[in-house]
């Protein structure tokens, strides 16, 4: 029956966007995107006013508009077959393309700098660059850690075959492997697919895949850690060259957060493991073990009182998803409903698709699209929820100029968060006690998961590239970091002979060169969005307009500056704790309810 359903899951539709690599319009773009460079590249040799800049400002934006939709487009079609050998052909010829637009970024910083002082007037005076001053304010600041144009254009030219390349052979290896599971019938099954079975209600099934899982993850050691150490080194050396005195810092710099901030965060998050291990020692006697190993991290509470986890179709699950985004904003349940029936959205599993999930924006189009692997659980109604609000939050901002749309991802997640957040609620009105527990489980189980996991990738990364700037880590040494990272913030509530410890592997957040610590802005979106939600609740349906401006403004402002609009103040403790005390409430019914059935 499962099977039924998972063969209906839709596959994208990405004709409105190219019909083809070869067909006219990706084409012509391809031929616009060079002259848009040579017309920037020109701008940049003329004499600067605010006119000038303006123009520049303009030009910038085209041609970067039009590089996003082109590369977007590419990587659509290679992460839905990354077989496809035309697809990452195009990928590198995009990238190689792209390169004067990277130097004529640095030269359009530059220029910035070299007339800072009449710059900042004019974005104080000139009603048309008033709009843009954050834009400008930020690129200011980007110009103080870049190097000469030279220098960055040839570390541009080398990421092709540097860190962009290890970033490949990540996704090839980990989407195409597959491990002989049924030596009778000759059933292969992929990464993917072994980690689903992390979700099994049999744990004979759920400790085969662990043990599975890890096995493929060991075969392929020596290439990923390599590809780790490729990545890491090259961004250790670039931003070391670029002033930057830690990839943390840059990280700060590009999540448009300060030191304070994320100090905070980071508090506030430890602060709450001793709830999270608590929710995992309730989870285990519901279970009927004394501790949780990994593999049990995502297992289903079907065998101790609850009903087998429903499995729903895909059009009970869109359905559903539409109706929870009404009841808050009418205008996002019909977004959701125009992404369905337009075919925004790949939920088939299948061999060479990457893992996990997406949403990808097409400036041009004024359209979405997702990469999902539906699979019929809640959880995956969930994830697809999460990657609906990246959407909706690209359809508030897509008539904004490019420059004014650029958000960072601490604020990106708040709204996919925040929509996840929706449909959790929503599942929990009419829900009997046996779904209600299930819910509350899958949601701690998600918190913990953003928290609780993400703290140990935080921690992980923090020492890797601590380490990396040492030396070359071995696959050995990268198992033993993820390990002391898991053991931190798990603790007692996970067996420490049974935890993950290839997780470096599995993550391809740690394989982006340009984009380093992926993985605190996860925590930073769920405490932010639950705080948001919490207010939300109380306020009254005239809060729609609140997210929507809170939403406009992600791309034009600090991240402190767009809380402050909704009346939050990001350095105060207190702030997160609400979010916290969200969590904390959930945990204490869980463990009532888990009170109830095992006395």
């Amino acid at each position: 029956m499962l099977m039924e359903k998972m063969e209906k899951n839709p596959r994208w539709k990405l004709t409105t966007i190219y019909p083809s690599f070869d067909a006219p319009e990706y084409i012509r773009h391809k031929a616009l995107f060079h002259e848009r460079i040579q017309t920037l590249l020109e701008r940049l040799e003329a004499p600067l006013s605010p006119e000038g800049l303006l123009g520049l400002i303009h030009a910038y934006e085209a041609a970067a508009e039009l590089a996003e939709n082109l590369k977007a487009y590419a990587e659509a079609v290679y992460t839905a077959d990354t077989r496809d050998e035309w697809a990452l052909g195009e990928i590198n010829a995009l990238e190689a393309a792209a390169l004067p637009l990277e130097k004529g970024k640095v030269l359009f910083r530059n220029r910035l700098k070299e007339q800072q002082a009449l710059v900042l007037q004019w974005i104080e005076s000139e009603d048309a660059l008033k709009p843009y001053g954050f834009f400008i304010t930020e690129s200011l600041e980007k110009a103080a850690f870049q190097m000469s144009p030279d220098m960055e254009d040839l570390a541009n030219d080398l990421s092709r075959s540097g860190g962009n390349a290890w970033t490949r052979l990540h996704e090839a290896l980990s989407s195409v492997t597959t491990v002989l599971w049924d030596g009778v019938t000759g059933e292969r099954k992929t990464l993917i697919s072994l980690r689903d079975l992390a979700r099994s209600p049999d744990r004979h099934i759920r400790e085969r895949a662990y043990k599975a899982e890890l096995e493929a993850w060991k075969s392929l050691a020596i290439p990923l850690a390599a590809a780790l150490n490729g990545v890491k080194g090259t961004a250790i050396t670039l931003e070391t060259r670029r002033g930057w005195k830690s990839a943390l810092e840059k990280s700060r710099f590009q999540s448009r957060i300060s030191e304070k901030i994320l100090a905070v965060l980071i508090a506030a998050m430890e602060g709450s493991l001793p709830l999270f291990r608590r929710y995992l020692q309730a989870k285990a006697r519901l279970l009927g073990l004394p501790v949780c190993a990994f593999y049990d991290l995502f297992a289903p509470v079907a065998r101790t009182g609850a009903s087998p986890e429903r499995q729903w179709t895909w059009e009970e699950g869109t359905n559903f998803i539409a109706k929870q985004f009404d009841a808050f904003d009418p205008g996002m349940g019909t977004f959701a409903r125009h992404a369905f029936a337009f075919s925004w959205i790949d939920a088939e599993p299948r061999e060479g698709k990457i893992g996990g999930a997406y949403c990808t924006n097409f400036p041009l189009a004024g359209e979405s699209r997702i990469l999902c692997n539906f699979d019929g659980s809640f959880d995956s109604i969930a994830t697809l929820a999460h990657e609906l609000g990246h959407a909706w939050h690209h359809e508030l901002v897509k008539d904004l100029p490019w420059s004014l749309a650029q958000y960072p991802m601490t604020l990106a997640e708040t709204a996919s968060i925040f929509a996840e957040t929706l449909v959790f609620e929503g599942a929990l009105q009419h829900a009997s006690f046996q779904e209600r527990l299930a819910l509350m489980e899958g949601s701690l189980q998600n918190s913990c998961q953003v928290i609780v996991d993400i703290l140990s990738r935080f921690y992980f990364e923090e020492t890797l590239f601590k380490r990396r700037a040492l030396g070359e880590l071995s696959p050995e040494g990268l198992c033993e970091l993820m390990e002391d990272a898991q053991k931190r913030t798990y603790a007692q509530g996970l067996d420490p002979d049974l935890l993950h410890p290839y997780m470096w592997a599995v993550k391809s957040h740690y394989y982006s060169p340009a984009l380093g610590f992926y993985n605190y802005p996860y925590g930073f979106g769920l405490l932010f969005s639950l705080s948001f939600y919490a207010k939300a609740r109380t306020a009254g349906p005239g809060f729609r307009a609140v997210y929507r401006d809170l939403l406009r403004l992600t791309g034009r402002a600090s991240a402190e500056t767009v809380a402050l609009a909704a009346g939050f103040t990001l350095e105060d403790e207190a702030f997160w704790q609400q979010g916290i005390g969200i969590i904390a409430v959930q945990v204490e019914e869980f463990e009532r309810m888990v009170t109830h059935i095992t006395g």
